[in-house]
This record gives structure tokens, sequence and C-alpha cells, in this order.
């Protein structure tokens, strides 16, 4: 009796056991889907977050705006003036970032997408070979002028995070085919490419 009671003790512990490996497998799977996405060079793995430090931090830097380019050319302001430089192949989390004073175009444009992303800001990742920048669509009248990345008909402007000092609607540096793709960072949706222009 002392046997079969060991025994089905046994089978429920690895019953148990399996049903939570495989809990974790399918959680960790949930997550990768979520924060990696397929590029022509590889993974792109994102550090985007929604976390009240970062909230904070862009309300506190916008809070004298009265208008969208305010706030999205002052948030463009602070990460710009956070130096370019990378120290491992390792990405860091926008507070990290922010903590370092630090980071390359990946920790610098995640930074800057969750802090547009908590002023709810429309704004996507834009990958290129070996980089990447961020566009986002404002209305504003001054900015009529500038070129902007007209995306499925829709006019974007680049923020380009590594250029102290840069204003939005930074020049487009690449070629319109060497934009591999378009991503929502917060669902990791890659936006379909079905027109893309270069153009006021």
């Amino acid at each position: 009796m002392k046997s079969e009671s060991k025994k089905n003790l046994s089978l429920l512990i690895i019953v148990i056991a399996f049903v939570a490996f495989v809990y974790g497998t399918i959680k960790a799977m949930a997550i990768v889907e979520r924060t990696h996405v397929g590029t022509s060079n590889g993974v792109y793995r994102s550090y985007v977050t929604t976390s009240e430090a970062i909230q904070d931090k862009a309300f506190s830097l916008t809070q004298h705006c009265r208008d969208a380019l305010c706030e999205v050319q002052t948030l463009l302001d602070f990460v710009t003036e956070i130096p370019y430089r990378t120290a491992t192949f390792q990405q860091y989390s926008a507070q990290k970032t922010i903590q370092q004073n630090f980071g390359d175009c990946d920790d610098k444009s995640n930074l800057l997408i969750s802090m547009l992303h908590a002023l709810g800001k429309e704004a996507y990742f834009v990958l290129v070979p070996k980089h990447i920048f961020i566009i986002t669509a404002i209305e504003d009248k001054r900015l009529d002028r500038t070129k902007g990345l007209w995306v499925n008909g829709k006019k974007y402007y680049i923020l380009e995070s590594t250029a102290k000092g840069s204003k939005v609607g930074f020049p487009l540096q690449y070629k319109l085919k060497e934009i591999d793709v378009i991503v929502e960072p917060f669902s990791n949706e890659k936006i379909p490419l079905r027109t893309l222009e270069w153009k006021r």
C-alpha cells in the first residue's frame, strides 16, 4: 500500500513538473514573439517599456510644451544629448540608458520611443542595415515644407536619436529599398509596406 502511494505521489510530481515546463515554455515563446522581430540582417530585439519611471520622465520633460511638435522635439533633444557609445553588444533598457548616460542607436531609440508612447504619440521603429531610427506622425503647419517618409500614403517625420541637436524631420540617410522593416514596437507587428516615398 505504501509503495502504491509513493508511486502515485511520484507520478503526480512528474505531471506537475511537466505542466510547469509546458507553461514556462509557452510564456517564454510569447515574450520572444513580443520582443523579437526578424530582419534580413538577423533578429532585432525590442527593449521598449511602459514603466512608471519613463512615463514620469516624459511628462516632466514636456510639461512646458503647448503642442505636439514641442513635446516630440523636447524628448528628441533629451535623448540626443545622451552620448552615443557602445560598450558591449548588449542592448540596455530605457532606464539603464538614462542611468549610464550613454547608448547606441538601439538603446537611444528604445528610450525615445518609450517616452513618445508614454505621451500617446504614434511612432514606429525603422530598421535599416546596421541602424535603427524612429518615425512619428505630427500635424503641424511648421512642418509642411519638411520632407517626410510617406508610408502607405501617410506622412511621418524621422527622429534620429544619435545625431546631437537633430530636429524633427531629420533627412533620410538611406535609400528607400534599404528600409528592411517598420515595426510597431509595443505589439511587435511589422507594418505592411504597400507604398513608401520620401517627399514633402
